[in-house]
């Protein structure tokens, strides 16, 4: 794990105790199911319907994962590198009496045996943190079963660019859409070194590692908002979110 890797999961490890400090809050959010949007729902309904085994890579706090097991999934392991992050979802899980674990792991690396996933589910400030895509495409198509599903849902790859101000959209002079890397300025990770990923790195990561695109979507609502920010990027001219569900080629 080189020196930036340390650095982000110290600053991931920090940041995660708000699921501790604010764990009732969490606790009530897992239990309604908020956090599994609409978008999310109809776009996996399908695959939820034939009750799979999920894998949800870089889970963090893991609220979706109640609601995908309610929607049909059989089970959800959620995969995390911040302990703080993993217990505090266990505990959520438990009380609500729900089949999900969690393990503390870095992506890739995941400790499963092969072939283990009917859905890989990612996503929501996931991909950021990965420093080799290609790496985390090759992991999620190992973990796979045969006619198993890849679905991601996360900030668009544009977002980073565009700033909170309020009277009319403005574009970041210090980011570049192209950009290698940038530091975030914002919770829940202020200080950590954010990788950068094309769209376009993305579908080619997932394809490469023998997935087939079934859905690509780009979506102007953000998958979060911060409270008390009203950004004008955020009121429908600008892609703020999108989302990808591929499978297995068989």
């Amino acid at each position: 794990m080189d020196a930036e890797v340390r650095a982000n999961r110290a600053v991931w490890d920090a940041a995660s105790q708000k699921y501790v400090r604010e764990y009732d809050d969490f606790l009530a959010q897992a239990a309604s199911g908020a956090s599994f949007t609409s978008i999310e729902r109809a776009l996996l309904h399908g695959v939820l319907r034939c009750s799979p085994e999920v894998v949800h890579l870089q889970s963090g706090h893991g609220l979706e994962d109640v609601a995908l097991v309610r929607a049909g999934g059989r089970s959800v392991l959620g995969i995390d590198y911040s302990q703080v992050a993993v217990r505090a979802a266990q505990r959520r899980a438990d009380e609500l009496g729900v089949a999900c674990r969690y393990v503390v792991a870095a992506v890739p690396g995941v400790p499963l045996v092969s072939a283990s996933a009917d859905l890989v589910y990612t996503g929501k400030g996931a991909l950021i943190w990965m420093p080799d895509l290609a790496g985390w495409a090759r992991e999620v198509a190992r973990l796979l079963r045969p006619t198993g599903y890849l679905f991601i849902y996360e900030a668009h790859p544009a977002a980073i660019l565009w700033t909170w101000h309020e009277d009319r959209p403005h574009i970041r002079e210090d980011r570049s859409y192209f950009g290698r890397s940038h530091v975030n300025d914002t919770f829940p990770a202020h200080g950590a070194v954010e990788w950068q990923w094309t769209l376009g790195d993305i579908v080619t990561a997932v394809a490469a590692a023998g997935m087939e695109i079934m859905h690509l979507g780009e979506y102007p609502e953000p998958f979060w908002r911060p409270g008390g920010v009203s950004a004008a990027a955020w009121t429908g001219r600008l892609p703020n979110s999108f989302d990808l569900l591929a499978r297995q080629r068989l």
